[in-house]
């Protein structure tokens, strides 16, 4: 396929029709369809990879990123939005647009770690002080705390923070699907609005002041750090939370239209390359590269972690069971 030409300026300014124009260079861009909370991660990792491809090809990349509510993301994708690659936080989303035909059905086997390139996990965002002295999971249902996080049904971040409350209870002494279900509805209730993602979570915990905790991922803490500076809140971890991956993959039907097949291929392998691993670190996500991870544990508390395939079966159970329509959340919704 041939890229889009660049108009060249040369010949407009000194009248050359373009039978005489020199050839224009080729418009070589990718766009990156990813979740809220990944901004500032792929603002790191854009130049880096733009640096690697200039010095392994000799072509010079424009990346773009289009980021939001990661299932909202995906039906932009699926309704036309020309990304080449999409980077996600839950299998679910890509998983959808495998189904529509956009992404190859075995992704997860394109690349490493089910195309994962690091994990996170869910923790608690407090205010300074912890004044509502917040320590687990339980502290969340109890009555008069205020918990946001982001829609379950339209956000990563937030069916990650619903299924944690529910493996947490699920895995409490007689805990069963009933207990865990009242458990999560306690949580919701007191949760005064979702946000739309993670970023909007955080918008509102930090900046409107709404809230006693934020439920979101391990690396959000840090940015809201940059942002916010590190004495206005404080990390909690609970004594277990769920293992949080972010599967990738090529936009097939993009890329094949496009032409950039080789670039998008090359842009998700590079995420496993060691400045890929050392830039997750430096974003406070979990590299998958041992020796990154080793290099980096002081920034990353031991915490145990269950996975969605070993509580709940995995997400094509997960998923029908608590976010479709009439699942958990929507019985749970319906009663708030």
């Amino acid at each position: 396929m041939f890229r889009s030409l660049r108009p060249l300026a040369f010949a407009a300014v000194f009248g050359l029709s373009s039978a005489f124009a020199l050839p224009a260079a080729a418009e070589l861009n990718l766009l990156n369809a990813s979740y809220d909370v990944a901004r500032d991660f792929y603002k790191d990792y854009n130049p880096l990879f733009q640096k690697y491809w200039k010095a392994k090809s000799s072509e010079t990349i424009e990346i773009r990123q289009s980021h939001g509510g990661s299932s909202k993301q995906v039906r932009a994708v699926a309704d036309g939005l020309e990304a080449d690659v999409v980077t996600m936080n839950q299998s679910p989303d890509v998983d959808f647009l495998a189904e529509k035909g956009l992404v190859a059905r075995d992704y997860t086997k394109k690349f490493p770690n089910n195309a994962s390139p690091y994990t996170s996990t869910m923790v608690f965002i407090v205010r300074k002080g912890n004044p509502r002295a917040i320590r687990d999971w339980s502290d969340l249902g109890r009555d008069g705390v205020q918990v946001i996080l982001p829609h379950p049904k339209t956000s990563g971040n937030g069916r990650y923070s619903y299924l944690a409350a529910w493996g947490y209870a699920l895995r409490q002494p007689g805990g069963n699907d009933k207990t865990a279900q009242e458990f999560v509805s306690r949580v919701l209730k007191n949760a005064p609005l979702f946000a739309t993602g993670g970023r909007d979570a955080t918008t509102t915990f930090m900046q409107r002041r709404i809230g006693d905790v934020l439920v979101s991922f391990e690396c959000e803490a840090e940015l809201i750090a940059r942002e916010f500076g590190r004495g206005e809140f404080e990390v909690v971890y609970p004594a277990q939370s769920i293992l949080a991956e972010f599967p990738v993959a090529v936009v097939e039907r993009v890329v094949d239209k496009k032409g950039t097949r080789r670039e998008a291929q090359a842009y998700l392998d590079y995420l496993w390359s060691k400045e890929g691993q050392e830039n997750a670190a430096q974003n406070y996500l979990r590299p998958r590269d041992a020796e990154v991870l080793k290099k980096y544990s002081a920034q990353f508390p031991a915490i145990k972690t269950f996975t969605v395939d070993e509580v709940f079966g995995g997400w094509s159970k997960a998923f029908p069971a608590h976010f479709r329509d009439g699942g958990s959340f929507d019985q749970i919704y319906q009663q708030k």
